[in-house]
């Protein structure tokens, strides 16, 4: 195992278990480590401190482990049986009435560039990182013998996630047409062949679900609907009238099956490919429940500033048009804007519409998608749900 060694000093952050090592935090790295390979991290005066994925970039090494141990077949089944067991301690994993759950969340289980959804039997991987990237085959395997039964078939989709490599989507392990899976006692059909992310937004069941509390009698629009997830909990929550929209003609399709999957010949909803601005512009229905789901706004920290300038733009719009005592569940997905960022975007909004407005509820992602309390940069789901007066 080739070594990097770090700078004088620039070991602090990992010695309070960050993982991630900087690129300007390196001293000297051995000839001919190569993108994606297994290195050793040691401090300038030898000490070891880590074991992670190398890679190009700013973030030089993932790491993967603070002991010294070797990263083979059984670690690997370590940490995913280790992920298990925190998805079936939260009620998520083995339940009835739910086979869609995010098994493996990058850092914050110790898997660093690495996303593992489920699919009723079908794993879909999606690796963000070259050494995931390498080691897809090892991680399909482990990950059929943690799951013990669970599951036959390991689908990989990364060809949108990884620079410096061209992957390939396909299925390591196992095939299957069926391409629907159980959320809370609701059917979806999951695109992992072709869709956004791994097919499905999962990290919204908990918020889909406090959705399905307050629709009973309302009148709902989803904005940036996708699959139509929270336009389903709102039909099952007793909506008298939903209205989905996105820009995506694909994206329309699948929210009308999904809808149909769960409610065949319901006349409750209609579907809407339009722009989000145009379609508040132009409609002339009065919604009293409206979500704000939007693509990240910001990826990079230079684009901080547009993307905060999106959410008020966009969250004026929605105030402008709510009725009086409606509710607003507005999101922010974008890692880089912080939940201050956010909610100052949002009461800006709230203040040029000039609404009287109240926090219900401050909203966050699941359980499924731990954050590492010494990373606390995987916190990136925000979300406010506001009584508009």
């Amino acid at each position: 195992m080739k070594i990097i060694t770090l700078k004088r000093g620039k070991e602090e952050s990992l010695l309070r278990f960050h993982p991630w090592v900087f690129s300007g935090a390196i001293k000297q790295a051995e000839e001919g480590i190569e993108e994606g390979e297994i290195v050793e991290v040691n401090a300038e005066n030898g000490a070891f401190i880590a074991i992670g994925h190398y890679q190009r970039g700013s973030i030089a090494v993932r790491v993967l482990t603070f002991d010294k141990e070797a990263v083979d077949n059984e670690f690997w089944c370590r940490r995913l049986a280790s992920a298990l067991q925190v998805r079936i301690a939260t009620g998520i994993a083995d339940t009835p009435q739910n086979n869609t759950y995010r098994l493996v969340h990058g850092e914050g289980d110790m898997m660093p560039g690495l996303i593992i959804d489920i699919y009723g039997r079908t794993a879909v991987i999606q690796a963000h990182s070259v050494g995931m990237h390498l080691l897809r085959h090892t991680i399909a395997e482990q990950l059929i013998k943690a799951m013990e039964g669970r599951i036959d078939n390991v689908y990989y989709k990364s060809e949108s996630t990884i620079s410096f490599v061209e992957p390939e989507n396909g299925f390591l392990i196992g095939g299957s047409d069926v391409n629907t899976a159980m959320e809370n006692g609701l059917t979806f059909h999951v695109d992992w062949l072709s869709g956004q992310k791994t097919g499905f937004f999962v990290d919204q069941r908990d918020n889909r679900s406090l959705v399905e509390r307050y629709a009973r009698g309302r009148h709902v629009l989803n904005m940036f609907c996708y699959t139509g997830g929270f336009s389903v909990y709102a039909m099952r929550g007793g909506a008298e009238l939903v209205h989905s929209v996105d820009a995506s003609q694909k994206a329309i399709d699948l929210t009308r099956r999904n809808v149909a999957l769960n409610f065949p010949d319901d006349q409750r909803h209609e579907a809407y490919c339009e722009d989000a601005f145009k379609f508040l512009d132009n409609t002339l229905v009065t919604y009293d429940l409206v979500i704000l789901d939007p693509p990240a706004f910001a990826k990079h920290r230079g684009a901080i500033h547009n993307a905060l300038k999106g959410y008020t733009r966009l969250n004026n719009k929605a105030f402008e048009k709510i009725a009086k005592g409606g509710l607003l569940f507005t999101f922010s997905c974008s890692q880089v804007v912080t939940k201050d960022q956010f909610r100052a975007a949002v009461f800006t909004a709230a203040a040029q519409a000039h609404r009287r407005v109240r926090i219900l509820h401050q909203l966050h992602q699941p359980a499924d998608h731990p954050i590492n309390i010494y990373h606390p940069e995987g916190e990136y789901l925000k979300g406010l749900v506001l009584y508009v007066e």
